[in-house]
């Protein structure tokens, strides 16, 4: 069974009304079937989904946007302090501020133990080459952290890159960069197992399987969705672990 593997879930976002309303989510909600959310949601109900899966550590995140925090640093940092055995932090900054992103950035990793940065490069509306990110690209280099964002390719070659929601529908695209590039990677956030494409589980089985992570992109899907058809993907033992759980650990520097 999946839970066996003390599986690592590297996306997901504890959801809170000041986030899960904004209105570049209208759609989402729609696809979802989610109403807004009335009232804050315990940590626990999001606990409770990720033992649902035998989920055992979360990567939660911060979000920015042009208009500020919308689930900030000290929110995550505050959700991990409180239960630092199920929860890692990972950063979110202001991209319009550089040294202000700079400094905050510093502040996360060294003074509040998060392991990585996210940006989210839609929420901006700026591609990832663009000159906005390369003193955090830089910095992500210095601190020896993962810059994660949903699909991006481009960065100094020392910069670990995590794409985020498989790159569909340009999968092969995605393969093709995380295989050339030693320090690209892919999460399987927002798509449950029976969706994954195809080149994806082939990538996996064979040259791949160091390279793909776990994610759910939760609440938007449960652990358990995600996981529940998992077997049907005959993946080895090994390639399993590698992909709950253990590339995870080493990408992040996780015990």
């Amino acid at each position: 069974m999946a839970e066996n593997y003390g599986i690592v879930d590297v996306w997901m976002q504890h959801p809170t009304p000041k986030h899960i309303n904004q209105p570049c989510f209208d759609s989402l909600r729609r696809w979802t079937g989610q109403d807004k959310l009335t009232e804050d949601i315990p940590v626990e109900f999001t606990i409770a989904a990720m033992d649902e899966a035998g989920v055992k550590l979360g990567l939660i995140c911060a979000w920015w946007g042009p208009h500020g925090p919308t689930i900030s640093n000290d929110e995550v940092a505050a959700i991990v302090k409180q239960y630092p055995d199920r929860f890692i932090g990972i950063a979110s900054v202001d991209l319009y501020r550089p040294m202000d992103g700079i400094r905050e950035l510093r502040r996360c990793i060294r003074q509040l133990g998060f392991k990585g940065l996210r940006i989210v490069q839609w929420y901006w509306n700026l591609p990832p080459t663009d000159r906005h990110y390369y003193p955090l690209y830089a910095e992500c280099c210095e601190l020896g952290i993962p810059f994660c964002c949903q699909v991006g390719h481009t960065g100094p070659p020392e910069l670990k890159i995590v794409g985020g929601h498989i790159g569909y529908p340009w999968t092969v695209e995605m393969i093709a960069v995380a295989t050339k590039h030693e320090n690209v990677y892919i999460d399987t956030s927002a798509y449950i197992a029976k969706r994954y494409p195809v080149e994806l589980v082939d990538y996996m089985k064979k040259n791949g399987k160091t390279k793909v992570m776990f994610g759910t992109n939760y609440p938007m899907v449960t652990a358990a969705r995600c996981l529940k058809d998992l077997d049907t993907l005959e993946l080895s033992d090994d390639v399993k672990r590698l992909f709950l759980c253990d590339n995870a650990k080493r990408l992040f520097g996780l015990k």
